[in-house]
């Protein structure tokens, strides 16, 4: 459990650039930080942050590597990564990776538009820091654009149409990243087959052991624990890949599992619920129904 002191909590926009030693913003719910001009030292080593308001960070170039998933791969065109609010961070410690521009913006500052609702559908807010969106040169170049005029749309005088248009770029920003983190599930197969590949290890081990009959079926938080992946990175990637979603994908898994049984072994359907790590035989049959469009029993009927 965290203890409060240990977190540095910011709560406004305001309070942010006071933090990294700026004027006071023009507006009071939206800034952009170029942090060439922000000194590492503002921020103690080892503390962890918590903002109460949204942040896209665009790293315009970026030499080196990045962890991504379990490994490390090298990214020289740049990247964007995202953070929802109240998300506790560990600022890094390498001056490198302040590099860059970051846009923060409070929800109250999308709160009256469509946005404000369906923010929530762009699920990259919830990955990991590490599964960074690695642009292409072409992407960098157009996101780069947007946080140019997002950039003169904060330095012109307010008027009655200022947040209208911000909002409208930010909709524009976060629908490009939703395409350009779509081509990198499907560009980098390679990467993504061992994470599928590890996925169907894991899952076969769990049913293969004794995890199931101690601790019944898997969950999507142990499954991406252990594949040291975000709950929502790994689903997004397996949606991308497979038309599945990663509880869909553990759900296909059984079903495969349970034929298995039923076909191969004299075990009755209660029974083999039970091993698969079901409380309740119904739940089960019922799943499998759902499947597979008939019941356990008479899957098993149709091998006799």
């Amino acid at each position: 459990m965290q203890r409060q002191s240990d977190i540095n909590h910011i709560k406004s926009i305001s309070q942010l650039v006071r933090v990294l030693g700026f004027p006071a913003p023009l507006h009071p719910l939206i800034t952009l930080v170029n942090y060439n001009n922000v000194s590492i030292e503002l921020f103690p080593k080892g503390q962890k942050v918590s903002l109460d308001f949204y942040k896209i960070s665009f790293k315009p170039t970026f030499t080196g590597q990045i962890k991504y998933g379990q490994g490390y791969y090298d990214f020289e065109e740049g990247g964007l990564a995202f953070l929802k609010p109240k998300q506790i961070v560990f600022p890094p410690e390498d001056i490198e990776s302040y590099e860059g521009i970051a846009l923060y913006f409070h929800p109250d500052f999308i709160r009256n538009y469509p946005l404000g609702s369906t923010i929530n559908q762009f699920g990259f807010f919830s990955y990991d820091v590490s599964e960074a969106l690695f642009l292409s040169a072409k992407e960098k170049e157009i996101i780069a654009n947007l946080f140019t005029t997002i950039a003169n749309e904060l330095e012109n005088n307010i008027d009655n149409f200022s947040q209208d248009v911000l909002v409208s770029q930010i909709e524009l920003l976060l629908n490009y990243s939703n395409r350009f983190y779509n081509r990198q599930f499907i560009t980098r197969k390679a990467i993504n087959h061992d994470i599928i590949t590890s996925l169907d290890k894991l899952l076969n081990n769990y049913f293969g052991g004794e995890n199931s009959l101690k601790n019944g079926l898997p969950t999507v938080k142990y499954i991406s624990t252990e594949l040291k992946l975000s709950q929502r990175y790994l689903s997004d990637m397996l949606s991308s890949l497979t038309g599945l979603n990663t509880q869909q994908y553990i759900q296909n898994v059984i079903i495969e599992k349970a034929k298995e049984q039923l076909s191969t072994t004299n075990l009755t359907v209660s029974e083999i619920a039970y091993q698969l790590g079901f409380e309740h035989s119904q739940s089960f049959s019922k799943l499998f129904k759902t499947k597979t469009n008939i019941s356990p029993s008479e899957f098993r009927h149709s091998f006799n």
